[in-house]
Formats: C-alpha cells, structure tokens, sequence
C-alpha cells in the first residue's frame, strides 16, 4: 500500500508544550504561581428553515470568552483578597490579563489580551487534600474581544 502523506513527519523541535506559555496579570507581572491557563469561546446561532427548504441552517448570533486557570497557592494573591474584599463590598473586580505562547524553535510569541474580565462560576475559597498541592481554580468571563497583539510564525 502507498503511503497517502507524503509530507515529512512532524518537527518535534516546533512542537509547544506548557513551558512555552505564560499568564501574566494587568500590571505585566507573570503569574509564575499559575499551573496552567485556558480561554475558550462558546459561540452560539439560532436556527431557521426558510420556506421551500428542507434544510435547517444557523445563524451566529454570539460568543463568549472565558478565561480560566488553575493557582498553586504559596500565599494569598491580590486575585484573593479582591476576591474576598468584593464579597464583602458586593463589588466584584475587573481584570485584564496577557496570555503569551512563545515558540521554542524560531521565538514567535502569540500574544492576547484579555480585558474586562469578571469573575464567573465557581472559584476555590479553599481546596485541600491530604497529600496533595493547595490549588485554587479561577473562572472569568472575558468582556471585552480578545485582542491579538502577535502571531505565531509558519
């Protein structure tokens, strides 16, 4: 049987794992106590069959972004006690923040920012376990268009 990909294997020198990223809060400072970050968007349509068409389509009708992560806690961050504080003030705090992915082959960086975000869902006031790390999970919602500064190059 031919071999249907013809392209060479896969660079591993280009491949991106953890180390490669960083978060970094909206006075520039890294989060280095951050295991790990995601953002996603959810985008979601509406559906409507036009008469004469058996089809049904969609239509996009919004988005949102989230932005998520998870904290080893080494001691109470700023995200925490603005946290607490808002509990107490029935005033939550809005947040930007910087997601930065830096290639280890030819030092391309994508870099988004994140503005306005909320705090949305659940977050850890406390998460222990025997033998385990102090975690804390983190949830946003990100109010404003995700704006990408740099691109990762080919």
């Amino acid at each position: 049987m031919a071999v249907l990909n013809k392209r060479s294997v896969l660079d591993t020198r280009k491949v991106m794992s953890g180390k490669d990223g960083m978060l970094f809060d909206q006075d520039g400072n890294h989060m280095a106590t951050a295991e790990n970050f995601q953002s996603q968007v959810a985008i979601s349509g509406t559906n409507y069959q036009p008469l004469g068409d058996m089809q049904e389509h969609t239509v996009p009708i919004s988005y949102r972004v989230t932005l998520t992560f998870g904290e080893i806690i080494v001691h109470d961050s700023k995200f925490f006690i603005d946290i607490m504080n808002g509990m107490k003030n029935h005033r939550m705090p809005i947040y930007n923040f910087r997601g930065v992915m830096q290639s280890p082959y030819d030092n391309s960086q994508e870099e988004i920012v994140y503005r306005d975000c909320v705090p949305d869902g659940t977050i850890d006031i406390q998460n222990m376990a025997v033998g385990e790390l102090y975690k804390r999970a983190w949830s946003f919602v990100v109010n404003q268009p995700p704006d990408m500064q740099s691109m990762l190059k080919n």
